[in-house]
């Protein structure tokens, strides 16, 4: 019995210099329960830095895209807009009576032009009228300018027209040997006020109680109507009108 009580007592002894099989046991599992929050958090942490890089990358993905929306590529540059351009050309005639009026208007202002260089510079042609009149017109023109360089009169100054008025238009070209050709009717009213006749002495003409406006009624006549509709338009006559005064 000795034996047995000292081997009871020897076992106490060992009893409390070893850890017990269960309490190593629940030592390790409170080691590695330690280590496992250890590593869950270490993974938490790493995986919320990550998810916070990405969403900085993400921001600056966005950010470099609207940049390079607003500003142009180098090779495209922003195309440039070009304002219309509004036709202010005068509107083209849309009858045979409407070309008919432009041309022998336009044909009139030129008959003043070349009268007015006639008159002021007797060395210019007198052949020059016959490419502003005809007929009757032609030969009273041509008078005219023959006695006044005769007479060693020039003009200085310039005679204007003032206002001009179609008054109608007759296109019968069924006879053009009896003057039945296309025809327009102008009244024009001109103005002298800067006008002055000198003789060779250099002293005005002119009758003082001369009036500065005027009008005459103009026949505009085309005899080659068949061939130069437009540009063959002639003064064929002229006539005073007694008529008020035009505004200078």
């Amino acid at each position: 019995m000795g034996n047995g009580c000292k081997r009871g007592a020897g076992s106490d002894s060992m009893d409390r210099r070893r850890p017990q099989p269960d309490n190593l046991a629940g030592r390790r599992r409170t080691i590695l329960g330690a280590n496992s929050r250890s590593s869950a958090g270490t993974r938490a942490l790493t995986n919320s830095r990550g998810a916070i890089s990405l969403a900085a990358a993400a921001l600056l993905l966005v950010a470099g895209a609207s940049c390079a929306k607003d500003k142009p590529e180098a090779g495209n540059p922003s195309p440039t807009v070009t304002p219309s351009v509004t036709d202010t050309a005068s509107p083209t005639p849309t009858s045979p009576s409407d070309e008919a009026s432009a041309g022998a208007t336009a044909l009139l202002t030129r008959y003043y032009a070349v009268r007015n260089e006639l008159r002021q510079d007797s060395t210019r042609p007198l052949s020059m009228l016959k490419t502003v009149a005809i007929s009757t017109e032609l030969t009273a023109q041509q008078t005219l300018f023959k006695r006044e360089r005769d007479q060693g009169l020039h003009q200085t100054g310039e005679t204007k027209v003032v206002e001009l008025h179609v008054e109608s238009v007759n296109l019968d070209n069924s006879d053009p040997r009896a003057g039945k050709v296309p025809t327009v009717q102008i009244d024009v009213c001109f103005d002298v006020s800067d006008v002055d006749v000198l003789d060779a002495d250099g002293k005005s003409v002119v009758n003082p109680d001369r009036p500065d406006t005027g009008w005459i009624r103009y026949s505009v006549a085309n005899y080659q109507w068949d061939i130069d509709p437009d540009g063959a338009w002639r003064v064929a006559s002229s006539q005073d009108l007694e008529r008020t005064p035009c505004d200078a």
